[in-house]
């Protein structure tokens, strides 16, 4: 299999993975590595390679988007857009060793949020007898940190909001979905544009083209998809590929 099918397909199953329901940087960013493609560049052309099968996401989803608790659509996304830019920012200004050394570690973090996140969710809820834990300030202060955590790796960001927004409002998942994309697209678009300006994220073209096409296409069938299976099976089907991929980073490091 030639070497830029694997990114077109790993593009394809990484769309399909952040419509459904997050996910898509564990099939993305191992894959260009794989392939030889230092670290930091990788995350780079894998954020901007996602934008679009992102927006081809939330386009589908466009009608469906509910708000956030007392947070209006707008702010939330103007503290997405801010987050993802300093973790951007943050990205670029470390040393390339940090990131490094930090994959894995972000990469486990991401699965056990996976893993645990929805069944913690509904445990302190119900510890504290009510939905809505968070004050508007509250809730977009940490929408702020998942923006810059976005911004700067990215790894299952969609599925931590959706944790948020679970214990802090009382949002179920299946309704959340489509702002959770809007969200998401809105912390790699800002991150996008620091990468294109500041980064090498150009100096692989051929990859960053075969794995955006396939984000367009797996990102806008992938929401569609996501509308008709059932929340489980997507549920375990980004978690088998978080936890394989996070196992192969620690072997390879």
């Amino acid at each position: 299999m030639s070497e830029l099918l694997i990114v077109l397909l790993a593009g394809v199953a990484s769309g399909a993975l952040n419509a459904i329901g997050g996910g898509g940087t564990f099939v993305a960013l191992p894959a260009l590595v794989a392939l030889g493609v230092p670290p930091v560049t990788a995350n780079a052309v894998s954020r901007v390679a996602l934008v679009p099968g992102s927006v081809a996401s939330a386009w589908v989803y466009r009608r469906e988007i509910k708000q956030v608790g007392a947070v209006s659509t707008r702010t939330l996304t103007a503290i997405s857009v801010l987050g993802g830019a300093v973790g951007a920012a943050l990205l670029l200004a470390l040393p390339a060793s940090s990131f490094d050394a930090a994959v894995p570690w972000l990469l486990a973090f991401a699965t056990v949020a996976l893993a645990c996140g929805p069944r913690l969710s509904r445990a302190l809820a119900a510890s504290r007898g009510r939905t809505a834990l968070l004050s508007p300030p509250a809730l977009l202060t940490s929408q702020f940190v998942l923006g810059v955590y976005g911004g700067y790796f990215g790894g299952a960001v969609g599925i931590l909001m959706m944790a948020l927004w679970s214990v802090g409002t009382g949002l179920d998942a299946a309704t959340g979905n489509p702002m959770r994309t809007a969200q998401v697209t809105a912390v790699y678009l800002s991150a996008t544009v620091l990468f294109l300006a500041a980064s090498d994220a150009l100096s692989a073209p051929r990859h960053l083209t075969a794995l955006l096409a396939g984000a367009v296409v797996g990102g806008f069938a992938g929401a569609h998809l996501g509308r008709r299976m059932p929340a489980r099976l997507l549920q375990g089907i980004v978690l088998a590929t978080a936890a394989a991929m996070t196992v192969l980073y620690f072997l390879r490091g």
